[in-house]
């Protein structure tokens, strides 16, 4: 079909959201908008669905849910999965329409399924697949990004977003259908009478935050005083709850962001990864004075976090420093009070901080870095798991701001995350200092690690083909210097000589230790440059960053 003739049948079948034939009919007129929304079915990938609310075959709508629920549907009743799914959304625009829209298909197709009667995180719905002995799971949620955005991820049997082989299973299944007719659908109140849709009950949420709460070394968290925002998302409930039974009271919610709202009117990119986002919650940090701030994005497996910066003001903790705090952490005290399993594992990305490695060193953990992407930590888990040596593993984190430190989820979770970022600000104040302290002292003792993150957007159709030029050009004449540090090594994470899955990567090592690291987004039409360097101080290092990120601005130019 051409747009036009799509453009057609969407006006003429897409007549039970409101909001979508007055979306096509205002944009009729716009030859470029029409063909953003109708030159490609939105991608279903190991992430699922993820990309603007709207009208179109690329936009999140309920045609588009439908469609893949109805390919999922086929995937789980070809297979010997058990036919049943658990559904969570977070607070974006539509979430509870879609968890409903997508539990009917999957009734309709005899498949049972377990539904979250409000919104919960992400890792939860994580919880929930294995908790109910599930085939598989869908979480409504767009994660962190604007509020146009939402999403639909799709979790295996095992609690990991599923895998390349099943998604391309479950892709191959939707290509069947068409938008409008073939994906069977239940009346929504019908399913729930016949009890083949189910509220989750408020017990599975409670056993979970147990389980985070097993996690804990147990110091004494009394005495924090905290600042929290769940960024108008899904993490106030459990974080709520977790906190009363750590002991916690002096808490303080962020009261603009308190609420679940996915227009996120104080952050329009509610990502505890950038100031702006935590920004609101830093002005009240400066008349509640806590001891810790901490903030989740909309489906509370991110978590950011701010500390005294030892000068009146607070300062950001990123993801990198985060993740090797907290693996240095759990290190000290399961070594000091005998809990450390033997041959113990960690787990983070080729993207994460370096700094990692010799903090693992430091205490004999084997770490094992894995491709972008919290499912490929999952993995490393379940591998474990399927040898009988589930306790090997201690952490895993990735520089986007997840961590996770036990086996009960198969995602990152800001549930735990919080709980450890608590129990290490308890476990340095007892010590007279604040985890900006302990950060510091990582640096003096391993070197100044300094990473950096720089996204460039590229929109519309165009922008897909700029990228892959990009990429393409990369490889075919990859540079011998960068910023005058002479390129050492060119790693293809596409070639397969890596022994890890092949991927859109592109890693050049540079003498002194530096490193550039070129990736599409596969969630957004971004490529993402990594960037990492090691200095004597942190300007030396910083200096290093800014001189490759001027680099990397030239070549996005394409």
């Amino acid at each position: 079909m051409t747009i036009t003739e799509k453009l057609a049948q969407w006006l003429l079948n897409a007549t039970e959201d409101p909001d979508l034939g007055e979306e096509l009919r205002q944009v009729q007129g716009d030859p470029e908008a029409v063909t953003d929304r109708f030159y490609r079915d939105l991608e279903f990938g190991t992430g699922g669905l993820r990309g603007v609310i709207g009208a179109g075959t690329n936009r999140m709508n309920i045609y588009t849910i439908r469609r893949a629920t109805q390919g999922l549907a086929d995937y789980l009743n070809e297979s010997t999965l058990p036919k049943k799914v658990a559904i969570g959304y977070d607070s974006r625009i539509k979430g509870q329409l879609f968890s409903r829209e997508a539990a009917r298909v999957l009734a309709a197709n005899g498949i049972s399924v377990c539904l979250y009667p409000r919104l919960e995180p992400t890792p939860a719905l994580s919880w929930a697949v294995r908790y109910f002995g599930c085939g598989a799971g869908i979480c409504v949620t767009a994660s962190h990004n604007p509020a146009k955005y939402n999403g639909y991820k799709v979790y295996g049997s095992d609690g990991c977003q599923i895998t390349l082989e099943t998604a391309d299973k479950v892709l191959t299944a939707i290509g069947q259908h068409d938008y409008f007719v073939s994906p069977r659908l239940m009346d929504f109140d019908e399913a729930v009478s016949a009890g083949t849709i189910q509220y989750i009950p408020d017990q599975c949420l409670s056993d979970f935050v147990d389980a985070v709460l097993a996690l804990r070394p147990g110091n004494d968290v009394s005495k924090l005083k905290l600042v929290y925002t769940p960024l108008n998302g899904s993490g106030l409930e459990p974080v709520r709850l977790l906190l009363e039974r750590m002991g916690i009271t002096q808490v303080t919610v962020v009261p603009e962001q308190e609420k679940p709202d996915g227009n996120f009117p104080t952050c329009p990119y509610p990502n505890p990864e950038i100031r702006e986002a935590m920004e609101t919650g830093l002005k009240l940090c400066d008349t509640v004075h806590p001891d810790l701030m901490l903030g989740t994005d909309p489906d509370c497996d991110r978590m950011g976090a701010a500390v005294p910066d030892g000068r009146g003001g607070y300062r950001l903790i990123t993801g990198n420093e985060m993740g090797a705090l907290l693996l240095d952490y759990i290190c000290r005290v399961r070594k000091a009070n005998g809990s450390m399993p033997d041959n113990p594992v960690a787990v983070t990305t080729i993207v994460s901080t370096d700094l990692a490695t010799p903090i693992a060193e430091k205490y004999g953990v084997e770490l094992r870095r894995v491709l972008t992407g919290f499912k490929f930590i999952g993995e490393q888990i379940a591998l474990l798991e399927a040898a009988g040596q589930k306790a090997r593993f201690i952490f895993g984190f990735e520089e986007s701001y997840g961590y996770l430190s036990g086996a009960h989820v198969r995602d990152k979770d800001g549930v735990n995350a919080v709980m450890l970022a608590c129990e290490a600000a308890a476990y340095y104040a007892q010590q007279g200092m604040s985890l900006l302290d302990a950060v510091n002292a990582l640096y003096r003792e391993f070197g100044f690690y300094r990473n950096a993150l720089h996204s460039f957007t590229f929109e519309g159709a165009a922008g897909m083909d700029t990228m892959n030029a990009i990429m393409t050009g990369l490889r075919a004449a990859p540079p011998a210097e960068i910023a005058g540090y002479a390129v050492t090594e060119v790693v293809d994470y596409q070639n397969g000589s890596t022994g890890l899955p092949r991927a859109n990567v592109l890693e050049f090592r540079m003498a002194g230790g530096a490193k550039l690291m070129v990736r599409p987004s596969g969630t957004e039409p971004k490529i993402k440059v990594y960037l990492s360097a090691v200095g004597r101080t942190e300007e030396e290092a910083d200096a290093i960053n800014a001189a490759l990120a001027d680099c990397a601005s030239q070549w996005m130019k394409g």
